[in-house]
């Protein structure tokens, strides 16, 4: 007895597009180099499979049923996905990954982490030419392809992290490249790292915020009366790591250093903000950085990726990096890139982009 699973083949889902375009089963029957006969037997099978009625047969052409017409949309469907995935499986076996998760820490630019992905997805994969295989970044030469052809089929995954949770989404395996990472902390054995720069802070208020005013240096102690504006770190097992608050301080949390910003710009807290985020809102005068008395050293900020031990990598028989990840690698080892993802927060683009 035919199962549904047993009759809905590609040649079957193929046949009925077949006869649903050309119309009749004479027709269809032409196309494809068989006799009508033998269209109508397949159709029969796939009804009495599915105990549906797939045409109606009152009618003298080849007119869908209600059931029909779902079955021919989910079969379009189902064959697009089978022909992507045979194209993926190629791509794979190329070098090119499945998926390529990559964390971006809150404070990083998003317009220029928009710009690499749509840059990777005009990428020719036939096209690429890359180098030797390795535990670091390779230089390579890419071509681009027309916006038809979908770039290399590795799916992009972006997660959005907050201080400690940055390395954390890398460490743990759910990120394979981590932009935005702290250099203060020392790497794990397989993880490898690059400096994309410093990013300065200032302590920034409202315009009629009551600190506003304030002429000298601000005190660790005139800090405290005021509610502070902070950004949850977004770690979940690692320690979290908070940064700038004082004992006792009343504290307004947020997801994240834009909600930061917008939370200081109604007033409702102060805090230090990295600087190149609030450039627009300080040359506008809706944010006025006050000095502190406390030192306010400048973050140091790098790129991370995890490895393959060498011991795994022959035993795998596999390379070290996919070639999404060296993609990516090679943008980052940019000077203006690196310089773009610390600075360049709003539409004007920085000199050389």
């Amino acid at each position: 007895m035919n199962t549904p699973r047993n009759v809905l083949t590609p040649d079957a889902l193929a046949m009925m597009d077949v006869i649903a375009r050309t119309g009749s089963f004479a027709a269809a029957a032409r196309e494809l180099g068989k006799v009508p006969s033998s269209l109508t037997y397949s159709v029969r099978q796939l009804e009495d499979a599915l105990d549906v009625l797939l045409f109606d047969r009152r009618s003298r052409q080849a007119r869908l049923t209600a059931a029909g017409e779902e079955l021919l949309n989910e079969g379009r469907r189902l064959l697009e996905q089978m022909d992507a995935v045979a194209h993926r499986v190629k791509r794979v076996a190329t070098g090119w990954e499945t998926q390529l998760t990559v964390a971006v820490d809150g404070v990083i630019s998003r317009l220029t982490v928009f710009e690499l992905c749509e840059a990777f997805y005009a990428l020719d994969p036939q096209a690429a030419a890359v180098g030797a295989v390795g535990a670091g970044p390779a230089q390579a030469t890419y071509e681009f392809a027309s916006p038809g052809q979908g770039g290399p089929g590795t799916r992009l995954r972006l997660r959005t992290e907050v201080l400690a949770g940055t390395w954390e989404a890398l460490t743990s395996g759910m990120a394979d490249l981590a932009i935005g990472v702290g250099l203060e902390r020392g790497a794990p054995a397989d993880v490898q790292t690059q400096e994309l720069g410093v990013l300065p802070f200032v302590f920034a208020v409202a315009p009629h915020h009551p600190l506003a005013a304030s002429t000298a240096p601000i005190s660790d102690a005139e800090l405290q009366r005021h509610r502070a504006v902070a950004v949850a770190d977004s770690a979940l097992r690692n320690t979290r790591i908070t940064v700038n608050l004082l004992p006792g301080q009343d504290v307004l949390t947020v997801a994240s250093m834009q909600l930061k910003i917008e939370a200081q710009l109604r007033c409702m807290g102060c805090g230090f903000v990295p600087e190149p985020l609030a450039r627009e809102h300080i040359a506008a005068g809706r944010l006025v950085v006050k000095p502190v008395q406390r030192v306010l050293p400048a973050a140091r900020l790098g790129y991370a990726w995890r490895t393959l031990p060498p011991a795994q990598q022959g035993a795998a028989r596999r390379p070290a990096l996919g070639l999404a990840l060296r993609w990516w690698l090679d943008q980052l080892q940019s000077p203006t890139t690196r310089q773009a993802l610390l600075e360049r927060h709003c539409a004007v683009p920085l000199a050389g982009m």
